[in-house]
């Protein structure tokens, strides 16, 4: 009961969204399901629902964190956008709070679904949703991002279904009761053929990698976040990509616990350093605040593959950082929408000075880059230096090495854009907008800050066993 709520309450606030008239009066109903999820969200943590009689639905630790990070998330979005919104007169955003809240039902959805086929609905759900987010703007460079995120993630997916078919075709192969459930999978994993399971997961990864931004399959991102509004981009960063990280850390549990486990450690762990070193490479040139933040998504989501390729103490720091990267991205997405407004541009050449113009929106966008490029004492802090003890400690020395330099170009890569940003004297020829810091533009990724400042300091103890219990169903079980 608890967890239909869960999925139902925001589809009935995105049925009320869209039969409201008035645009001032619709962004209302954000906060107002945004505050029911959360509570309902904490009870439920709080209650662990058992599972569906066909095992359909269950909510573990693994889908309590990713809840808690969505639900966190959008809260913060939601009461945002009721004065974000009022700045955006000239478009009507009936699409955009219904779209909003549709995705929080997927997203809740994917969060609860141990059945593969259920997963894969719910993740392709917030893809169609979130698209006509994107076109928000409806200008040319939103529509050309928007084909691209619609086109490469629409590709990228269906690769994903493919291995799923293949998964389910070698439980066939190896004589088991054909299955798509979570716990069935595991138990079958060992005896599965290992052509297939293989074939299965680098599908898997591949199409799993696309929705995520691994590269070289992240070439929607930079568009995507560049043009849409730093709300929508607070949740494709956020929310989005850790559906597709989801979706890896379930197919990660079946194959962690079948022979050949080196080679997806191996796949995992190739793939997430590629996709850090391509980040950091564009990142020390990049211009665009938004697109910035694209490319330190994919460098998180390398980061997110390395990890569970290191496996062991790293697991740990996996769903640490999954929690810090979903908040900060809030906080610097949110932040840029801020610095957009201000300044009428996202480009550092002309948004400069955002501490005179706008002081605690520059603040906090420099608060947000320090904590997103793991610095203390933040929670990504914490969830790297865990990732580096278990590169060095489990003998990943080479790894572990390659890790810290590139992490470093992309600490310098963010600095020479936000630096200016931050700290440059604003342009004299440009004419001031109407923009001014408020409760409700600077509040939200506030208190998103206080929360990773705290957590950075001190991680309550049923949050540590929550942590604990999800880093163990990651483990490999040969």
């Amino acid at each position: 009961m608890l967890i239909l709520l869960l999925i139902n309450i925001p589809l009935a606030g995105a049925l009320a969204a869209w039969l409201i008239r008035s645009d001032t009066r619709r962004p209302l109903v954000l906060p107002v399901v945004a505050g029911i999820h959360l509570t309902l969200v904490i009870r439920a943590i709080a209650a662990s629902p058992p599972q569906t009689p066909d095992s359909w639905i269950y909510l573990d630790a693994i889908g309590k964190l990713f809840l808690l990070e969505f639900s966190l998330l959008f809260a913060a979005c939601a009461c945002y956008a009721v004065n974000y919104l009022q700045y955006r007169k000239e478009r009507s955003n009936q699409v955009l709070c219904t779209g909003f809240l549709v995705c929080l039902s997927a997203m809740t959805l994917a969060t609860v679904a141990h059945h593969l086929g259920l997963l894969w609905l719910a993740i392709e759900t917030t893809t169609l949703v979130m698209a006509p987010l994107v076109y928000f703007n409806r200008n040319a460079r939103s529509i050309e991002a928007t084909w691209k995120y619609m086109l490469i993630c629409s590709i990228g997916i269906a690769l994903a279904l493919l291995g799923i078919l293949f998964l389910a075709y070698s439980t066939i192969v190896a004589g088991f009761p054909p299955s798509l459930i979570l716990e069935t999978l595991q138990r079958y994993a060992p005896s599965l053929p290992g052509v297939w399971l293989k074939a299965a997961f680098v599908l898997m990864l591949v199409g799993y990698g696309t929705k995520m931004g691994l590269a070289p399959m992240h070439t929607w991102k930079p568009d995507a976040y560049g043009e849409a509004p730093g709300l929508v981009g607070a949740m494709l960063a956020g929310g989005l990509a850790n559906c597709g990280l989801l979706g890896l850390m379930r197919l990660c549990q079946i194959c962690m616990s079948s022979p050949a486990v080196h080679f997806y450690q191996s796949c995992l762990i190739g793939m997430g350093l590629f996709s850090i070193a391509l980040a950091s490479i564009f990142l020390l040139r990049q211009t665009d605040i938004k697109r910035m933040l694209a490319y330190s998504s994919v460098e998180h989501m390398g980061l997110f593959a390395v990890a569970l390729g290191l496996g062991g103490k790293a697991l740990f720091g996996v769903m640490l950082h999954l929690i810090g990267n979903g908040l900060a991205k809030g906080v610097l997405f949110l932040a840029s929408g801020n610095i957009h407004r201000a300044f009428a541009s996202k480009n550092r050449e002309v948004a400069r000075g955002a501490l005179r113009r706008a002081p605690w929106t520059g603040a906090l966008f420099l608060a947000g880059f320090l904590a997103m490029t793991g610095s203390p004492p933040f929670l990504p802090f914490a969830s790297e230096y865990i990732f580096f003890s278990a590169a060095f400690s489990q003998g990943h020395t080479i790894t572990g090495s390659l890790l810290a330099l590139l992490l470093v170009l992309a600490f310098l890569g963010m600095a020479l854009t936000v630096i200016p940003v931050v700290f440059g004297d604003p342009p004299k020829d440009r004419q001031r907008t109407k923009y001014h810091d408020t409760a409700l533009l600077v509040g939200p990724p506030l208190v998103l800050l206080i929360l990773l400042g705290i957590l950075g300091l001190w991680l309550p103890e049923p949050l540590f066993r929550l942590v604990t219990e999800a880093a163990k169903l990651l483990e490999a079980t040969r």
